[in-house]
């Protein structure tokens, strides 16, 4: 059976929830806009739900969401307003709700991409979470980028070292997403039912979806199908 695009998806601040797509382009960084910006304290840490060598755990940060405009422009939303990126009224906003001094900011030299360009999972692979263990298997939850349809659970591992053809661009498989706490968070719209994160923990190693760098740029588009080369 073909296998064809059936969601994307970008998060134009790192964290926030994010934006339905029917095209967008990819380049080498990965989808355009994708995690450019993220909500960063004054030690260079970014806003998460887990506190590493790189983030803090903010889950204020899950209560806002961006969205990119028609000239590209990137507006945040919360419950008490809407916000350009860049205006001080929004970090002073941010910095209430975290309790601490943030701020929103371009990626430098720190890449906001965990360890790859696009994450992927096929439908098949969430229906079998659904199926097995009787929760909600949102994508929203996992924060990927592309959904594509499947009939076979979990053929996107088969993948990795592989190169994906999908409208015209090319993703190389690397590898397995780890998974943490915030795919058991409400976020980007959807309901944190079951808790995920367990259930991995104990029958996938907790690593569910893929994760891929951009072999060839160009556009991707909902419809568009996936060829395995």
């Amino acid at each position: 059976m073909p296998m064809n695009v059936v969601s994307l998806r970008r998060y134009p601040v790192k964290s926030m929830g994010g934006e339905a797509l029917d095209s967008v382009p990819l380049d080498e960084r990965g989808i355009a806009g994708d995690r450019w910006f993220a909500v960063e304290d004054a030690d260079g840490h970014f806003a998460s739900g887990k506190r590493t060598r790189r983030f803090r755990r903010r889950d204020a940060v899950f209560g806002y969401s961006a969205a990119t405009n028609r000239t590209g422009e990137v507006t945040v939303k919360g419950s008490s307003g809407v916000w350009k990126i860049g205006d001080p009224a929004l970090d002073d906003e941010l910095s209430q709700a975290m309790g601490a001094a943030v701020r929103v900011t371009p990626e430098a030299d720190v890449p906001h991409h965990d360890m790859g360009a696009v994450s992927m999972i096929g439908t098949a692979t969430l229906d079998w979470c659904a199926d097995r263990w009787g929760i909600n298997p949102d994508p929203r939850r996992l924060r990927v980028n592309v959904v594509f349809s499947s009939t076979r659970p979990f053929i996107e591992e088969e993948w990795v070292g592989q190169t994906i053809s999908v409208g015209g661009a090319a993703l190389h498989v690397i590898g397995p997403s780890p998974r943490c706490r915030m795919i058991d968070i409400a976020q980007d719209g959807a309901l944190a039912e079951g808790r995920w994160l367990k259930l991995l923990a104990a029958e996938r190693d907790m690593f569910l979806a893929m994760y891929a760098d951009v072999a060839s740029a160009g556009v991707l588009a909902v419809g568009d199908e996936l060829f395995v080369t």
